[in-house]
């Protein structure tokens, strides 16, 4: 297992992949120390967990570099990742006993109530594209909720990896309540059918979704799957179209344009389309990829080569089959994983930038000429993660949220973003379960009903 630069092709560093024995050895530690965990109060948890939120804080430039080396975040993204996670930290250190509080529930019992109770080991599956966020909207809610974890982490993340578990111990958290397990994915099925584990979460791709979900099943146990994204972001006629055009281009472009969250498809009503395309490709073509340590810098490379030739194919399947190609679409000279900020019209059903979704720089606009089409283009996809909505008329754009968009999340007048505070999750192929907020922490646990009479 190698992590390696994709901004200097250099190898970060290699790593022995764990076996089956030292896998189970762990499992084992960490079920132990389930036993002993879940008996702990929610003020001892929550002290733990500020502890770990300041270890972030204290860490939060090492940490970013860290992640700069392994897979190419600028590195003002990647501090901002440090702080979003010790902001999660932070609220559920604050918030978990309130949210898993006894309920009382009147029957013609003399009493009768929900209690949320911890069930055990949960397994992670995590992805390289936010290595530290998308481990701690997943790590803060399971452990204050009493549940320990292990991670599967993406091999090129290898050391943000061992990081994590490396701040949880520092932080005073008991040895063996999270721990890292070095395995490549072929792996994960033979922990999930630990009997140890207890349930597992993952984030990532769909065909790596259903795999899960596939040996969670097999064994009985719960899974929540955040998986991938198509989001379209609808431009209505009112909207401001120079504060749509530059929000949807943040949003398209940050983490180089690999985010499940990012806004990929851009609806335009026909009367403001030539001129929201103007501003849009103008501002895509002002941003500028390179060294992502360099302040200058707006978007750092890909994660990998592979990744960016994989989405220089379908930009190019897409061009072949009669896409246009307004900005970009070409793989720059040098040895780093860059693609540049691209933009495509004139998509059609059977095209790869039609169906599939683009982790990268790419973005897709589609013009409509009544409501209903734009619903029905939004809606024209296998996923359902997130969307958007801009316009001055918030009555319309609340009920096109509500009632139009099949997605998770629908945001209005703004670019979709998880927040610690508020559900996160999607519908159709893009997975189901939902992360953060008291829902996030409900997910893992037994809702347990005791009835007294």
């Amino acid at each position: 297992m190698q992590s390696i630069n994709p901004f200097t092709s250099e190898v970060v560093q290699t790593y022995r992949e764990c076996t089956h024995i030292e896998v189970n050895h762990i499992l084992q530690q960490v079920g132990q120390a389930y036993l002993s965990w879940k008996a702990t109060s929610f003020d001892h948890r929550a002290r733990l967990m500020k502890n770990l939120q300041a270890k972030l804080i204290e860490n939060r430039e090492n940490l970013a570099l860290l992640m700069v080396s392994e897979m190419g975040k600028v590195r003002r993204e990647a501090l901002g990742e440090i702080d979003k996670c010790a902001l999660a930290c932070g609220y559920y250190a604050e918030n978990s006993e309130a949210f898993l509080r006894k309920e009382l529930i009147p029957t013609e019992a003399s009493e009768s109530y929900i209690s949320y109770q911890p069930i055990g080991t949960i397994l992670a599956v995590m992805p390289w594209n936010f290595p530290f966020w998308q481990v701690f909207r997943f790590l803060a809610p399971a452990l204050m909720a009493g549940n320990t974890g292990v991670l599967k982490h993406a091999s090129n993340v290898s050391g943000c990896a061992l990081a994590i578990e490396q701040l949880v111990k520092e932080a005073g958290f008991p040895e063996n309540v999270f721990r890292t397990l070095l395995i490549g994915s072929a792996e994960v099925k033979f922990v999930v059918e630990n009997p140890l584990v207890k349930a597992v979460t993952l984030t990532g791709s769909t065909p790596a979704g259903k795999a899960v979900a596939a040996a969670a099943g097999a064994s009985l146990k719960k899974s929540v799957l955040e998986l991938g994204g198509s989001d379209p972001y609808l431009i209505l006629e009112d909207a401001d179209i120079v504060t749509a055009a530059k929000l949807c281009v943040t949003s398209r472009l940050l983490n180089a344009g690999q985010s499940c969250i990012g806004a990929k498809r851009f609806i335009i009503a026909d009367a403001v389309y030539e001129v929201f395309k103007t501003e849009f490709v103008r501002l895509m073509a002002a941003a500028t990829y390179g060294d992502p340590l360099d302040p200058q810098t707006t978007i750092g490379p890909l994660a990998r080569t592979d990744l960016r030739d994989e989405l220089h194919q379908q930009v190019e399947t897409s061009r072949k089959m009669g896409a246009t190609v307004l900005l970009g679409g070409f793989i720059p000279v040098g040895k780093a994983a860059f693609y540049p900020p691209t933009v495509l019209e004139n998509v059609s059903p059977g095209m790869p930038a039609y169906h599939e979704e683009l982790f990268g720089p790419v973005a897709v606009l589609y013009r409509f000429s009544t409501l209903e089409e734009a619903v029905r283009i939004a809606n024209d996809t296998v996923f359902g993660l997130g969307a958007g909505i801009f316009t001055a008329d918030l009555a319309k754009g609340k009920e096109l949220a509500e009632k139009g968009l099949e997605a998770g999340c629908v945001f209005v007048n703004d670019f979709v973003k998880s927040d610690p505070r508020l559900p996160f999750g999607g519908i159709k192929e893009s997975g189901y379960g939902r992360e953060l907020s008291y829902v996030g922490i409900r997910e893992f646990v037994n809702v347990k009903t005791v009835v007294v009479k």
